[in-house]
């Protein structure tokens, strides 16, 4: 792959297509572009973070891990977002799990290149700190709906961000995966979405769901749908590249 192409590549995350050209510069020899899979879990509770990830089309889920074993989705990452900045710049261990939902590419970068930026970049350093803003503004926000909110209306957030950030309208999503990212149990998940189903808004099908019905789901969402949307929104900075 050419230079140009391999530039190219790194763009299609949006917090590095609109960085500043002189604090691309700094980071684009450092960056790698790798490939993302589901299922895998890139990093655990405790693991050291030797790199930070900035995803493409890839999805990854920032999962909380409790005592007793149960998860709990905190934060959907994609194009617009990276993950492991926060632990990897103070602690360099992971304070939750990263776990891929849907496959594809990500440039990443050594934790100890992006912490050398951070000193000698003011302008890398504040663009991305308005990201991580937004981010704990989501996650925050992610908190409150999954206390307060029905499992159906989770469900239509789940699969909306999901059809959001993949521009598809077949999702790669088991009822596993959805109780797993939830905290609830898979019965649970499974009245929910045959309640949607049954609403004309979905169909199930093996390992995959279908949206038939986008504006019927979004009459079901709870409104922390579109709140958390807009946050995400505010977080990407108008490109400013040159």
């Amino acid at each position: 792959m050419s230079l140009s192409s391999r530039r190219s590549c790194h763009r299609a995350n949006h917090l590095l297509s609109t960085l500043l050209s002189d604090d691309f510069a700094f980071l684009e020899p450092h960056l790698q572009l790798v490939d993302l899979h589901r299922g895998t879990v890139i990093y655990d509770v405790g693991d050291r973070m030797p790199f930070i990830y900035f995803p493409h089309e890839a999805i990854v889920s920032l999962v909380t891990v409790l005592a007793d074993g149960k998860t709990i989705e905190m934060a959907k990452l994609g194009g617009e977002a990276m993950f492991g900045l926060a632990s990897a710049l103070i602690t360099r261990r992971s304070l939750g799990r990263f776990v891929v939902q849907s496959t594809g590419k990500a440039s990443r970068v050594d934790t100890e290149v992006l912490y050398r930026a951070f000193v000698a970049r003011p302008t890398l350093r504040d663009h991305v700190l308005r990201f991580a803003e937004e981010l704990l503004a989501q996650t925050l926000h992610s908190m409150a709906c999954n206390a307060l909110h029905s499992v159906e209306a989770r469900c239509c957030r789940w699969i909306l961000t999901m059809q959001d950030r993949t521009s598809q309208t077949v999702l790669p999503l088991t009822h596993d995966q959805l109780s797993r990212m939830m905290g609830v149990q898979r019965s649970t998940i499974s009245a929910a979405m045959h309640a949607l189903q049954s609403a004309g808004a979905i169909r199930q099908g093996r390992g995959a769901v279908t949206v038939i019905d986008r504006r019927g789901l979004e009459q079901t969402v709870c409104g922390c749908y579109e709140i958390i949307r807009k946050q995400s929104k505010r977080g990407q900075c108008p490109e400013v590249r040159t």
